[in-house]
């Protein structure tokens, strides 16, 4: 199995973060930088703006489909807080084992 793209969607903060994590990709030589999208977005609430950011999307390029020439290991990495970790079933909310 060979990987051979990917789009991968962030929410950032700023233009200078947006621009900072473009060029970045741009430099890595473990991928080719197919396109970028970066849209400014917005929550708003009894139609005031509420909540800023913008969308950052990156297109990546691994291998040619026809002929792909390496295997990639893809690895998440979840900053604690990010996603709580999974609740153990078999421990009570007292921490008592059932």
């Amino acid at each position: 199995m060979f990987l051979v793209k990917t789009v991968e969607t962030y929410r950032v903060n700023s233009e200078a973060e947006v621009d900072r994590i473009i060029e970045e990709a741009k430099k890595d030589g473990r991928f080719e930088l197919i396109k970028y999208e970066a849209v400014k977005k917005n929550k708003k609430q009894k139609g005031e703006i509420i909540d800023e950011w913008i969308r950052l999307t990156l297109h990546k390029g691994f291998n040619e489909e026809a002929e792909p020439t390496s295997t990639i290991d893809v690895v998440y990495n979840v900053s604690p807080g990010a996603f709580p970790d999974p609740i153990d079933k078999n421990v009570d909310e007292d921490g008592g084992e059932w």
